[in-house]
């Protein structure tokens, strides 16, 4: 079984802007302990059932395009195998809900297949290009560990020294469409962050974040107004030292202190249909 967790983007610049129309980033991800699990049995045909809260929320769409069957095809095809198992995803992350859920559960299934399938002599450059294939997402959730996007999300660099901290995590229930977010966003151009190596605690990391933005968390609240209750909700709980929209919605965070603070906080702004997760940060591995 492989935990597929949640990517959080701390900060999120959009930086310039490709030929082809993709937008260059710049973003500090980190991974919350929520997750959705991904099991898997050796089985001649390739096959994927889903379960878990959110597991209603992948009914009714094109098999062939799941990510995570998409992953298994391409890590068969560049190790020269049929594709075959019988893959099993409980679903516990909303959907198309900015914190990389779908990215997740592809980067899980190559790293459980690798296993299955006694894949030894892949190169890790090779692997990270296929997990590039599949999102701009995949390869820092494959590594599933704090880095520091650039590119397109592609370009991963070492994260500045990540703090013990509480982490909440809040989705008014409403899926928002990436492309929709970017399409909205206003014209123009922001700096990349200055960093720090290392934060000495987490009111010094969360008082350098409030200094940046998620720049798309603005055309996100227009097409999404339930944004605005979450990060009011989340601001106003005790302790929180920063209320953030991760990637591009509809899942905000807080950060606080301590993981009983951010535990008090949720029970705090429970709402019917909202999705609540508090816990920590995953520790650099």
């Amino acid at each position: 079984m492989e935990r597929a967790h949640a990517k959080i983007n701390l900060h999120l610049h959009v930086v310039g802007r490709r030929d082809d129309g993709y937008h260059l980033l710049d973003s500090l991800a980190v991974f919350a302990g929520a997750h959705d699990r991904l099991a898997a049995q050796p089985d001649p045909q390739l096959s994927l059932s889903v379960g878990g809260r959110f597991g209603g929320g992948l009914a009714g769409g094109d098999p062939s395009d799941n990510l995570v069957l998409r992953a298994a095809r391409l890590l068969a095809e560049a190790t020269g195998r049929e594709a075959g198992a019988a893959l099993h995803l409980d679903k516990e992350l909303p959907v198309a809900s900015g914190i990389g859920g779908g990215s997740a559960d592809a980067a899980a299934a190559l790293r459980l297949l690798m296993e299955l399938w006694e894949v030894r002599d892949l190169p890790r450059e090779r692997l990270e290009a296929i997990a590039l294939r599949l999102g701009a997402d995949v390869p820092v959730c494959l590594r599933q560990r704090p880095a520091l996007m650039g590119g397109v999300g592609e370009v991963l660099r070492p994260a500045p020294a990540i703090p013990s901290c509480g982490l909440l995590l809040v989705n008014p229930g409403i899926g928002v469409s990436t492309p929709s977010v970017f399409r909205a966003r206003s014209p123009g151009f922001r700096e990349p962050a200055a960093l720090p190596e290392r934060w000495e605690d987490a009111a010094a990391m969360a008082s350098d974040l409030r200094r940046l933005h998620n720049d798309l968390e603005t055309p996100a609240r227009a097409l999404c107004p339930p944004i605005d209750e979450v990060l009011s909700a989340i601001a106003s709980t005790r302790g929180c030292l920063l209320a953030r929209m991760s990637g591009s919605g509809a899942t905000c965070f807080g950060v606080y202190e301590s993981e009983m603070l951010a535990t008090a906080a949720a029970a705090q702004i429970g709402r019917a249909g909202w999705w609540v997760w508090s816990g920590t940060m995953l520790a650099a591995s």
